[in-house]
C-alpha cells in the first residue's frame, strides 16, 4: 500500500496523476498537491493578455476531474520538502508523507533579480494566468494612448518561444487596430541571435524569425542584458561575443512583456542533494533524483544544463512534447517500483513548438532537442495557427476528461495533417 505524492497541478503535474492511474496496485493512493483548484493553459496565456481568450476559457475545476478520478486533491500548496523524512510539509502547517514524490511545481518567476521588472514593477508578464489578465489591462490601456512598445526575455531566462509569440500576435492586432504605424517595436533577448531559443536554433530558426521582424519592422537587440527597468524606460547593455559591453541602450516604452528568469520554487531551493544551486531538480536518466531515489521530477522544474557557452545566461526550455515524455517514463517508472521491478523507462526530449503569430506562426521539431540532433526541421505558415488553436481545444478537452493521450506524438503521427487541423474552427 503505498502513497504517491504529486506537487504541482499544471501540465506535467495533471498529467502525471493521470498516467499514474493505471500503475496503481490494491490500496495505493494518489495525492496531487496544487496552489488552488483550478487549471489553466497556459499556452493560451498570449491570447488572454491581449484579447483573443477570456480566462474562464482557459481554466478547468480540478476538483470535478480529481474526483472522478478518484485522485485526492489537496489545494493549500507546499510549504517545504523534507525528502530526508518522505515527508512535504504544506502551507497551513499540516503534513503528507509519501512513498514516492513528484516533484511538479514549474519554476519560480525571478522578477525581483531585475529592479522595476514584472508585474508588480514596470512590465507586463504572459507566465501566468493573473498576469495576462493584468497585462490585458495594461493593453487597454496602452490602445488608448499608443508608443512604444518592448517585448521579449531577460538574462537567464529559459522559455523563449512565448516571448516571440506575443511579439508577433501582439503586433497582429495592432495591425488590426490600425494602430500599427504608431507602435516602433523592439525585441529585447538574451539569446546570441535571434531564432536560438535556448536550444542553438532549430532548423532555419534564425532565418525565419529574423525575417518574420523584418517584414514587419521590427528592431532586435541580442545578447542583452537588462539593468533596470523604470516607468516608461528599460536600461539594457548589448554585449559582444567575449562577453563585454558592446552598447549601451535606453530604450523608452509605452507597453512591456518581458519574459523573466526562472529558478526552482522555495519549497525545494538549497535542499543539498536534491536541487543545484539554481533550485532546479537534479535527476538521472529516469527522471529520479540520485540523493533520494524515491523522488521524480519533470516539467519546468528540472535541471538542464545549458546548450553551449552564451556571451548572456541562456536557459534550456521543456517544451510539452519534452514534458509528455516525462510524464510517461516517470510513471512507467513508478508502476515498475511499485510492482517490485527496477525503473527503466527513459523520456526521449525531443521537442516540437507551434509558435503562433496570430495570422501565422513558425513551428520546429528537434529530436533531441539538445543538439546533435537526428531531426532538426523548421517551418513557418498560416497552418501553424490553425495547429495553434487545434492544440488548445484538443488539449483543454482531454484534461476535462481526465485522459492523457499525447497529444504531440498524435500531432507527429498525422504529419500536421493541414486539412485536419483546419476543420478546428476558431472561437468566436
Amino acid at each position: 500500500m503505498a502513497e504517491i505524492v504529486v506537487m504541482g497541478a499544471g501540465l506535467s503535474g495533471t498529467l502525471m496523476a493521470y498516467e499514474l492511474v493505471p500503475q496503481l496496485m490494491a490500496g495505493d493512493r494518489i495525492t496531487l498537491v496544487s496552489q488552488g483548484p483550478t487549471y489553466h493553459f497556459v499556452p493560451s496565456n498570449p491570447w488572454v493578455a491581449i484579447g483573443w481568450r477570456q480566462r474562464e476559457a482557459i481554466e478547468i475545476d480540478l476538483e470535478k476531474v480529481m474526483r472522478r478520478k478518484d485522485i485526492r486533491l489537496m489545494t493549500q500548496g507546499v510549504r517545504k520538502v523534507h525528502p530526508g523524512e518522505n515527508r512535504i510539509e504544506l502551507a497551513d502547517d499540516s503534513s503528507i508523507s509519501y512513498d514516492y514524490l513528484v516533484i511538479a511545481t514549474g519554476p519560480d518567476l525571478a522578477f525581483d533579480e531585475i529592479p522595476g521588472l514584472g508585474p508588480r514593477g514596470h512590465t507586463q508578464s504572459i507566465c501566468h494566468i493573473d498576469h495576462a489578465v493584468e497585462a490585458k489591462a495594461a493593453f487597454d490601456r496602452f490602445v488608448e494612448r499608443p508608443g512604444p512598445i518592448i517585448v521579449g526575455a531577460v538574462q537567464g531566462a529559459s522559455c523563449f518561444g512565448p516571448a516571440y509569440e506575443f511579439l508577433f500576435i501582439l503586433e497582429t492586432e495592432l495591425r488590426r487596430r490600425r494602430i500599427r504605424d504608431r507602435v516602433p517595436m523592439t525585441f529585447v533577448t538574451s539569446e546570441p541571435y535571434i531564432g536560438h531559443l535556448g536550444l542553438d536554433g532549430v532548423g532555419d530558426t534564425k532565418g525565419l524569425l529574423e525575417s518574420e521582424m523584418r517584414e514587419r519592422h521590427i528592431k532586435w537587440i541580442t545578447n542583452a542584458r537588462v539593468k533596470t527597468v523604470e516607468a516608461g524606460k528599460m536600461d539594457v547593455e548589448e554585449l559582444d561575443e567575449a562577453g563585454a559591453v558592446r552598447k549601451s541602450h535606453e530604450l523608452p516604452f509605452a507597453f512591456s512583456m518581458m519574459l523573466p528568469a526562472f529558478r526552482g520554487v522555495p519549497a525545494v531551493r538549497g535542499i543539498e542533494g536534491l536541487t543545484n544551486p539554481r533550485g532546479f531538480i537534479l535527476v538521472d536518466k529516469y527522471q529520479r533524483n540520485p540523493a533520494f531515489p524515491n523522488v521524480f521530477a519533470i516539467g519546468v522544474c528540472i535541471a538542464i544544463p545549458p546548450v553551449g557557452p552564451t556571451p548572456v545566461p541562456v536557459g534550456v526550455p521543456k517544451t510539452g512534447f519534452m514534458i509528455e515524455s516525462m510524464v510517461t517514463a516517470s510513471a512507467l517508472n513508478i508502476g515498475a517500483l511499485l510492482k517490485g521491478r527496477e525503473a527503466k523507462a527513459q523520456p526521449t526530449w525531443n521537442a516540437v513548438c507551434l509558435a503562433d503569430f496570430g495570422d501565422s506562426g513558425v513551428a520546429f521539431l528537434a529530436q533531441p532537442q539538445i543538439p546533435p540532433r537526428n531531426v532538426n526541421w523548421s517551418s513557418k505558415g498560416e497552418w501553424v495557427h490553425y495547429a495553434k488553436v487545434a492544440f488548445e481545444k484538443y488539449f483543454l478537452h482531454k484534461i476535462r476528461k481526465g485522459e492523457s493521450e499525447p497529444f504531440y506524438e498524435r500531432l507527429l503521427l498525422e504529419k500536421l495533417d493541414i486539412q485536419k487541423i483546419k476543420e478546428v474552427k476558431e472561437p468566436a
